[in-house]
C-alpha cells in the first residue's frame, strides 16, 4: 500500500498588505501526493502553486488548515522530517565564482555530508566531469542540475522542485526532464511545480490543477484529461473556410487546427457533423477523434486564467 508523502487540508493562506486588501492566496486548498513517481503541480499565474510548498516547507508559517510531510504536521514537526526532503523553492542561490563541487561542499559541510556524498551527486545529475569548473561557465540547464545536486546531497525521499525547467531552452528542458524520471525511477518522490505543460504531460504519473488557490482536478494524467470534458472530433475537408461557418450555423464550437478544423462534440456523435456538411453538400475527407492533451485540460479548467510565463 502506498504511504502518502504529502497531505494538505483546507490550507488557506492570505497576505496582508498595506492600504490594500489583503490577497487569499490559498482558499481551501486539498492534496493527497502518494510517495513514488513524478507528481505535476500545475496552475495559472498567482493560482497558489509557490505559497503551498512554501507552506510545507515552512518558509509561510501562518496559515489555516492542514499540511504534512510523511504524516507529520509542518507546524509542530518539520524538524523531525527535514532531512528527508530535499528541495528548490524560486531560483537557485549559487556562487558563480566558485566550481560546481566547491558550491556542494560549502552546503556539505553545514549539513555534515561527505565528500562521497558531494561525488555521488554531481554524478547523478551528469555534472561529474564539470566538477571543477566555475559555475558562471555553466548553462542555465548545468546551473539547474547543480542546484538539483545540491538537493540530492542528503539523498532524500521526497524531492520538491519549484519551476525546476524555467527559462530552460528545449535541450534544457529534454535534460531535467529525463533527469526528474530517472530520480523518480530510483524510488523518490518528485514533486514538481511547473507551467511547462508538455512536459509534465510526458513525465508525470499524476498531476493537480489549481485555480484561484483551490484544487480543481487531481489524479492520473489520463484520468485528468478524461474528466476535464476535452477531445472532440478533427476534420479535414475541402473548403475548411465555408465548413466552419456551416458548423457553427448549426450551433458547433469550432476552431482551426491546421489543416483540420476543431469540432468540440463527443467522438461518438461524429455522425452528426458529418449529416451537417452534407446538408451543405460537402463531405469530409478525415474525420477522427482528437487527442486531448494536458494543456487542453489546463484552459478547460482554470476558465479565462493566463498560463504562467514565470
Amino acid at each position: 500500500m502506498m504511504s502518502t508523502v504529502i497531505e494538505v487540508a483546507g490550507l488557506r493562506k492570505t497576505y496582508q498588505r498595506v492600504r490594500k486588501p489583503a490577497v487569499v492566496a490559498l482558499d481551501g486548498l486539498d492534496l493527497t501526493v502518494r510517495s513514488g513517481g513524478v507528481f505535476g503541480f500545475l496552475g495559472p499565474n498567482g493560482a497558489g502553486k509557490t505559497t503551498t510548498i512554501r507552506c510545507l516547507l515552512g518558509l509561510a508559517p501562518r496559515f489555516e488548515g492542514r499540511a504534512q510531510l510523511f504524516g507529520v504536521d509542518v507546524r509542530a514537526g518539520l524538524h523531525t522530517v527535514l532531512g528527508r526532503v530535499g528541495a528548490i523553492v524560486e531560483a537557485p542561490s549559487l556562487f558563480p565564482g566558485f566550481s560546481g563541487r566547491r558550491n556542494l561542499e560549502i552546503l556539505a559541510k553545514v549539513s555534515g555530508m561527505s565528500a562521497a556524498a558531494i561525488d555521488a551527486s554531481l554524478a547523478r545529475v551528469g555534472l561529474g566531469d564539470r566538477a571543477d569548473d566555475r559555475v558562471s561557465a555553466y548553462s542555465l540547464g548545468m546551473k539547474q542540475r547543480l542546484a538539483i545536486a545540491a538537493a540530492l546531497l542528503k539523498e532524500p525521499e521526497l524531492l520538491i522542485l519549484d519551476e525546476p525547467a524555467n527559462g530552460l531552452d528545449p535541450a534544457g528542458i529534454r535534460e531535467i526532464r529525463l533527469l526528474l524520471r530517472a530520480l523518480a525511477d530510483d524510488g523518490r518522490t518528485v514533486f514538481i511545480s511547473s507551467h511547462i505543460l508538455s512536459e509534465i504531460q510526458q513525465v508525470a504519473d499524476e498531476v493537480a490543477i489549481l485555480r484561484r488557490g483551490r484544487c480543481v482536478a487531481q489524479g492520473s494524467v489520463h484520468e485528468v484529461l478524461a474528466g476535464s470534458g476535452t477531445g472532440g472530433v478533427l476534420v479535414k475537408v475541402d473548403d475548411a473556410e465555408g465548413a466552419m461557418a456551416d458548423l457553427v450555423e448549426a450551433g458547433f464550437t469550432v476552431r482551426v487546427e491546421e489543416p483540420y478544423l476543431h469540432v468540440e462534440i463527443d467522438p461518438g456523435r461524429g455522425s452528426e457533423i458529418t449529416r451537417t456538411l452534407a446538408e451543405h453538400d460537402r463531405y469530409p475527407s478525415e474525420l477522427r477523434p482528437a487527442e486531448a492533451g494536458l494543456e487542453d485540460a489546463f484552459l478547460a479548467l482554470t476558465g479565462d486564467d493566463p498560463l504562467e510565463v514565470a
